[in-house]
């Protein structure tokens, strides 16, 4: 489409709500799929290979199931300027630091909340009553997170109070399978994400001025890693210090590898929006756009098979390509930075990988942390510039009513849907399908078909869970 434009920013920022939707339908497939031995390895979580699942550290490689979380940290980083840049203006940077201490306070009570009111989690097995309290508690969520626009703030403020307490209540009183109500059993994903929303936030808030001082936090924090493995040292005590548990560890702070080049994104969408710099969409920038999601396909790919010198040649052979394209087609500098710092994080990943003996999820490798953030780049620019073009307009519009009801999307399966297949029994008819590799997707493609429903309607009713 040559010579043609985007319409206006709001598309831009669009394509990181559909990043964000993307990775949370992908995390709710891969939880949702057949497991055992009718699909394939990678499939799955490479450490945990079917047909027993069993964790085995000693596995290298990924699979796209690898790359969900990566992609929902770095979409949380490049959200930080955008949502905060207006707030420190307005309220400066303390008063800003403030809100995000809140922030981070509910996401670890939310975190604690959803685990505990999973039906499995409340007895085993989980009979009828379970499920609906299930099915209560995620109703309850919405007393306690939702923000409208057709409320009024004294009854949305009475509402989340009750909420609140309710929902206390339950935790003290229910008597869980386990001895009752313990802080130290959460939802490990919402935990490491609420750190990074302190921790990020906070970076950027005393950094956003000074870019390179935000890059200098990681070689410190890398330090801390690797030194801190030294005994009796101030490292190590660093390391191993946390007043609470199980709601910070210094380990979480690994993520900041995914978070920090995140926001340097944001930073250049921000940018493109206030001096109101547009896309221009041609058959170059669609080449561009198609060999991004090439380079994290076959990235993908010859890691998981451990092609790992193939892959190598291929990858700087593709970003040198692109990087061609990139100056021939005449992108401005801030649209460039996206694929200058795409190519370095995905080649230092590459560099890495051999270290700690190859790329893994868990425990994670710094080949991990760049590599992932690379390729978390490469596919918001791809995005960018097929929204420039015109391109899978219904599928990004659909991703991104996902992606900005994050909240909705990840508990509605485990808190709603489940619930309501268990006491309609249609769980048994559904697992049918898993007799076969297309029916064990068919039957995760209908679960989750039916989460993003649940998402997409409450975002099109403006109601949103917010923090």
């Amino acid at each position: 489409m040559e010579g043609n434009e985007t319409a206006n920013q709001h598309q831009r920022f669009l394509s990181l709500d559909s990043l964000r939707g993307l990775a949370i339908l992908l995390m709710v497939l891969s939880g949702s799929i057949a497991f055992g031995g009718v699909l394939p390895a990678w499939m799955y979580h490479a450490q945990v290979p079917p047909p027993t699942h069993t964790f085995n550290p000693a596995v290298a490689g990924i699979t796209w199931v690898d790359l969900v979380f990566p992609f929902f940290l770095f979409s949380m980083g490049a959200a930080f300027p955008l949502a905060l840049n207006k707030k420190v203006a307005q309220r400066g940077v303390i008063i800003t630091g403030l809100e995000v201490f809140k922030r981070y306070v509910l996401l670890i009570f939310f975190a604690i909340f959803i685990y505990h009111a999973r039906a499995w989690v409340m007895a085993s097995p989980a009979g009828l009553l379970e499920n609906l309290l299930s099915i209560g508690c995620f109703l309850l969520l919405f007393a306690m997170f939702a923000k409208t626009t057709f409320e009024s703030d004294r009854f949305s403020i009475i509402r989340q109070v009750l909420g609140f307490v309710i929902a206390i209540a339950f935790l003290f009183l229910f008597p869980f399978k386990d001895g009752g109500f313990n802080p130290n059993k959460s939802d490990i994903i919402i935990v490491v994400l609420a750190n990074m929303a302190l921790f990020g936030a906070v970076i950027w808030l005393f950094t956003k001025d000074k870019p390179w001082l935000r890059v200098a936090v990681l070689p410190i924090i890398m330090g801390i890693f690797l030194s801190g493995k030294v005994a009796d040292s101030w490292t190590s005590a660093v390391f191993n210090w946390s007043p609470i548990p199980w709601a910070y560890t210094f380990y979480y702070l690994k993520y900041l590898f995914i978070i920090i080049p995140g926001t340097f994104a944001g930073d250049w969408l921000l940018k493109a929006k206030q001096t109101n710099l547009t896309l221009k969409a041609n058959k170059k920038t669609l080449i561009i756009a198609v060999l991004c999601v090439l380079l994290v396909v076959l990235n993908t790919t010859f890691l998981f098979t451990r092609q790992i010198s193939t892959n190598l040649i291929i990858t700087v052979y593709t970003a040198i390509v692109v990087l061609f394209l990139a100056k021939r087609t005449q992108l401005p500098v801030v649209y460039q930075n996206f694929i200058y710092l795409g190519i370095f994080l995905l080649i230092t990943g590459l560099v890495f990988e051999p270290y700690e003996g190859g790329i893994k999820k868990d425990p994670s490798t710094y080949s991990y942390y760049f590599v992932c953030g690379g390729m978390a780049v490469l596919v918001l620019f791809s995005f960018m510039l097929f929204e420039a073009g015109g391109y899978f307009k219904l599928l990004f519009k659909a991703l991104a009513q996902v992606g900005q009801n994050p909240m909705i999307a990840y508990t509605a399966g485990s808190l709603c849907v489940l619930p309501l297949l268990k006491i309609s029994e249609f769980e048994k008819t559904l697992n049918l399908l898993n007799s076969s590799a297309w029916g064990g997707f068919l039957k995760g493609l209908i679960f989750t078909t039916i989460v993003a429903t649940i998402a997409w309607f409450f975002t099109k009713k403006r109601i949103f869970w917010k923090t």
